[in-house]
C-alpha cells in the first residue's frame, strides 16, 4: 500500500512516477525513476507474485487432499 494515498496498486511508484494525484493538496513533486530503478522494482514485484502463486497452488494441493 501506498503510504501517502493508500493506493493498493503494488506498481503505483513506477507506474506513476510518484505522483500525488489522488486529490492529495500535496506540493506537486514529480519524480522520474531511472531504468534501473524501474527494472529493480519490477523483480521485486514479480518475486512477490512467484510467492503469492506458491502459496495458492499449496492452498489448491490442501484442498485437493
Amino acid at each position: 500500500m501506498h503510504n501517502e494515498c493508500g493506493c493498493e496498486s503494488p506498481h503505483h511508484e513506477w507506474k506513476h512516477g510518484h505522483r500525488h494525484g489522488h486529490g492529495h493538496r500535496h506540493a506537486y513533486r514529480r519524480r522520474f525513476f531511472t531504468k534501473a530503478e524501474k527494472v529493480e522494482k519490477l523483480k521485486s514485484y514479480a518475486e512477490e507474485l512467484k510467492k503469492e502463486l506458491k502459496a495458492v497452488e499449496e492452498h489448491i494441493k490442501e484442498l485437493q487432499s
